[in-house]
């Protein structure tokens, strides 16, 4: 894929910023400063995906991912991205099965059984969605303790540990 423009690049490198600031209407207003045919840019589109995110757009961030999927299947995000959107959706089943298809590929990502985990916990499937965890512990365990301290898709989990301390 070809390279950015430097005055393209530096459009979005500000549109992230704003998002960094939670401002989306001028993190928008950045993006559309890009000319049309680098929309499709895998750092386009992940940037695009991040506004579609803050707006909580999940139909949209589908779009989106799908399109870094199949422009950059080499990149963990766009497949990463649009199993949360799936699951946002409540399409939880969708979004583990489309995640757990290339958790190989990217061994290095604590997030992709992480997010395993989430979605297997919120399915009821307490002891894979353990499992999963385990895995993502073994790849940053501070990564995935800080994430999973208050996330409420692992509240299933939580649950059933604690009722087999109390055992």
């Amino acid at each position: 894929m070809s390279t950015l423009k430097p005055a393209d690049r530096h459009h979005l490198r500000a549109a992230e910023g704003w998002l960094e600031l939670s401002n989306p209407d001028e993190a928008r207003a950045e993006l559309e400063q890009i000319p049309a045919r680098w929309l499709n840019h895998p750092d386009v589109l992940e940037i695009s995906w991040l506004l579609l995110a803050s707006e909580q757009n999940w139909p949209a961030c589908v779009k989106a991912a799908d399109l870094l999927v199949q422009h950059a299947p080499e990149r963990p995000g766009g497949w990463i991205h649009r199993s949360f959107a799936l699951h946002e959706l409540e399409r939880t089943e969708e979004a583990f099965d489309s995640l757990y298809h290339v958790r190989g590929s990217f061994p290095d990502q604590w997030v992709i059984p992480y997010n395993l985990a989430c979605y297997l916990a919120q399915m009821g499937r307490i002891h894979e969605a353990a499992e999963e965890l385990a895995s993502a512990l073994e790849v940053d365990s501070n990564a995935v303790k800080n994430a999973a301290a208050a996330d409420p898709d692992l509240e299933p989990l939580r649950q059933q540990l604690e009722k087999l301390s109390n055992k």
